[in-house]
């Protein structure tokens, strides 16, 4: 297929052509949500529901993951709870080198965890009682957080789970307490059926220097719509496959030293349509209900697109009452 074919596919499987309805349904199409602790505007995932959805109940993702429980956690990202026995199959794989030495050197830590869990659960981290192996030492690895690296190996192994949230902080409960009654899918089958599902929720993929699409995928125009997109969206999250779609490059500059931005710290690119057409960094001032632009860069030879509408909904959505972007 042509390129400009291509990018309306990429975009109209990633429901960026204004087809979404309800962010359940949205989080199935696109496979899952990447969770960040970065939230300049919004967190990450409200924010890749916004760019389809618009302004919506942004309280209908935890509705969704603690009361009807049709999302589940894993590992900071969000899925479809359908999705349950591919990631349980990912968990019976087990962790990496370094998490099973971890392990190795923490057993009565390990044991000491979990059964604080079985008795006091749910809890947040800080209120399981601690340990008298919990030295708060430096590691090379794992630094001092020791129950921080103890629960996240323990969820990747499927021992535990996050069931819920209290502000911005995780709270943790047996796994088995938790996560429904699954069938069984061996890892060669559920590496098959998740590769699937990236391959239809992304739409396109490059294939021996063609573009090839998915089966499922449908080519059409794209209506000329705005939108801002997270640094962790599906469509360009990843960067050389956006940079064959589209010639365009763009990073995360949040770790940059500041004189050596070519940007800001977290900017979104602006997708027009089928293009990618600039970025923009805008800032949700919480204390002064005001949505910040701190600057918008276009991409060469692109004539610059009004922002008012787009900025407007991006304001009522994270609930700042007020604009303040520079002139043009």
């Amino acid at each position: 297929m042509s390129l400009a074919e291509a990018r309306r596919i990429a975009v109209r499987s990633q429901l960026l052509d204004g087809s979404a309805d309800g962010v359940l349904e949205t989080v199935r199409r696109l496979g899952f949500l990447q969770l960040d602790p970065i939230s300049a505007v919004a967190p990450p995932q409200e924010l890749v529901l916004w760019s389809r959805l618009g302004p919506h109940d942004r309280g209908e993702l935890d509705r969704l993951l603690w009361e009807e429980r049709k999302l589940v956690e894993w590992r900071a990202f969000l899925w479809p709870i359908e999705d349950l026995p591919l990631l349980r199959a990912r968990m019976r794989r087990g962790v990496n080198k370094n998490a099973r030495e971890f392990l190795a050197a923490n057993r009565v830590f390990r044991r000491h965890v979990l059964r604080e869990l079985e008795a006091h659960g749910p809890l947040l981290s800080r209120e399981i009682e601690d340990h008298r192996s919990m030295r708060r030492e430096d590691h090379q690895w794992w630094g001092a957080r020791k129950m921080g690296l103890m629960l996240d190996i323990l969820a990747a192994r499927g021992e535990v789970a996050v069931v819920g949230r209290r502000g911005k902080q995780r709270v943790w409960d047996l796994a088995e307490r938790w996560y429904p009654e699954t069938e069984k899918v061996s890892w060669p089958e559920a590496q098959k059926l998740l590769a699937e599902k990236r391959f239809r929720a992304l739409g396109v993929r490059l294939e021996k220097g063609r573009w090839r699409a998915h089966p499922d995928a449908m080519d059409g125009s794209v209506p000329n719509r705005v939108a801002f997109l997270s640094p962790f969206d599906r469509l360009i999250h990843d960067r050389a496959r956006t940079e064959a779609l589209w010639d365009f490059y763009y990073r995360l500059e949040m770790y940059v030293p500041k004189a050596k931005r070519e940007y800001g710290y977290y900017v979104l690119p602006i997708l027009q349509g089928d293009r990618l057409v600039g970025c923009i960094e805008p800032v949700h001032d919480k204390k002064a209900g005001v949505l910040r632009v701190h600057g918008v860069w276009w991409e060469p030879g692109v004539r610059p697109v009004p922002l008012d509408e787009p900025l407007r909904r991006l304001a009522q959505f994270v609930g700042a009452t007020q604009v303040e972007a520079p002139p043009g």
